[in-house]
């Protein structure tokens, strides 16, 4: 897929997150009947993989007839979203039009520069999306040749993460890569934090948390209910 036709299909529009880590949605056909309930409402995209990896990315392809942007994660400290060039690889031969990894600055654990990764990628075809935490990061991940540029990591390098979305770093990826294809991500739990990223400039918005895990959105109506009480 080229870059400008992926730019086009996700313009000012919402890319659903279909990710579990664990529990009762922890399965590969449930993330794939997640994809395409998220597809028939709307989503112009779907990322997907995380810990279910490259077998969730396989399954939501095969479910769905919009881009894919593919990751997987190796741990939960450091550099664990597609932290490799083979893990990167293996994401793109899943049928992955784009695949995300972290772009931060801190040392991969292939000891790769990231270049390498975004070149790796090109060389079969995928987009290369940089997960980036700042806006050192995402200068950093441009000139490494990154097509897309998503604000996922923005908050989580810090000893307490906020507790809504970085619309600042939005805004100011934009300022300084005005070309770019700037994808905001990271606690956009309510519509409105949505319609506010691309009002500071980002192409697109993806949301997933607050649309495709039952348990915090069930966690968060409880809460809601409780606090009501007289």
């Amino acid at each position: 897929m080229k870059l400008s036709e992926f730019r086009q299909l996700v313009a000012h529009r919402l890319v659903v997150s279909c990710q579990a880590a664990d529990g009762p949605m922890r399965d590969s056909a449930t993330i794939a009947r997640l994809a395409a309930a998220a597809v028939a409402g709307g989503a112009a995209a779907i990322r997907c993989g995380g810990v279910g990896g490259v077998p969730d990315v396989a399954a939501v392809r095969a479910a769905v007839a919009v881009p894919v942007i593919g990751l997987t994660k190796d741990g939960s400290s450091g550099v664990y979203i597609t932290p490799t060039v083979d893990a990167a690889l293996a994401v793109a031969a899943a049928g992955a039009e784009v695949v995300a990894f972290d772009a931060t600055r801190r040392p991969r654990p292939d000891r790769r520069p990231l270049a390498d990764t975004v070149d790796a990628l090109h060389g079969v075809g995928a987009l290369a999306m940089a997960d980036v935490a700042d806006l050192d990061d995402a200068r950093a991940a441009a000139a490494a040749g990154a097509d897309i540029i998503a604000t996922t990591l923005a908050g989580y390098l810090a000893d307490a993460v906020p507790a809504g979305p970085d619309l600042h770093l939005v805004r100011a990826v934009r300022d300084a890569l005005p070309d770019a294809v700037v994808i905001a991500e990271g606690r956009y739990h309510h519509p409105a934090d949505a319609g506010r990223a691309i009002a500071a400039g980002a192409d697109s918005v993806v949301v997933g948390t607050a649309i495709t895990d039952p348990v915090w959105i069930t966690r968060s109506f409880a809460s809601a209910v409780a606090a009501g009480r007289p």
